[in-house]
Parts: C-alpha cells; sequence; structure tokens
C-alpha cells in the first residue's frame, strides 16, 4: 500500500547523508516515487561522479516502487505550473505533486519552499 510520493530531495539526502535520511528509509517500503523524479535523482548522482554502473546498483538494492509518468500525469503536471511558480518548483517537483494527488497521499520532500504552495496535496518534510 502507498503512503506516501517521494520527491527527489528526499531520496537524495539519503544519497547524501543528510539531516531526513532515517526517515526516508523508514518509509521506502511505504511509498512511490515518479519516474521523472527518480531520473532527476539518477542524474544529480551522475553529476557528482558516481559511475554509471553503481548508481543503478544503488537505487536496485533499494527496491522502490516506481510510477511511470503516463500522459495524465503529464497534464497534471503542467497544470501545476501556476500554482507554484512563485514557489519556484521545478516540473519534478511538480510530477511529485501530481503524483502525490493521484494516490491521495502526502507528498515526501526536503524541500522547505514546498510549504508556499497553495495546492490540495499535503506536504511533508523529511526534516
Amino acid at each position: 500500500m502507498i503512503e506516501f510520493v517521494l520527491d527527489a530531495s528526499g531520496l537524495l539526502a539519503v544519497f547524501n547523508g543528510e539531516a531526513g535520511a532515517e526517515r526516508v528509509i523508514e518509509l521506502l517500503p511505504v511509498s512511490t516515487i515518479s519516474a521523472v523524479n527518480l531520473a532527476e535523482v539518477v542524474a544529480k548522482l551522475q553529476e557528482r561522479g558516481m559511475p554509471d554502473d553503481r548508481i543503478r546498483a544503488t537505487i536496485e538494492s533499494l527496491e522502490l516502487k516506481v510510477d511511470p509518468f503516463d500522459d495524465m500525469l503529464a497534464i497534471e503536471t503542467g497544470l501545476l505550473r501556476a500554482a507554484t511558480r512563485a514557489a519556484g518548483l521545478s516540473i519534478g517537483d511538480r510530477a511529485c505533486l501530481a503524483l502525490a494527488k493521484q494516490h491521495d497521499v502526502p507528498a515526501l520532500t526536503a524541500d522547505r519552499a514546498w510549504q508556499k504552495i497553495d495546492f490540495d496535496v499535503r506536504v511533508e518534510l523529511v526534516r
């Protein structure tokens, strides 16, 4: 059962050993992540110099539930632009919110800017 949708910032907290990592690890079994957010995490790990084979192995070891980014989510993500523009949310951030709305569960993030948005999805900070 899915209880949370994980933002890239939450998963990156795990990889970077940041505050909130323990909470994310604890919630992984009941969380899902958008394929868009997973791509964002992979890109960040590669930018930081992690070898591709290690990225793949590490991601696979987490046994993440990954939701595909389909046309319905693409439309919902795009429609969130106006509501999130002032807070500076990225397309990945909006994809996470759209997926959380679809699952009717909270979005889990490390990004405090999400507290500034007025949207009908509960946002929980990992730290």
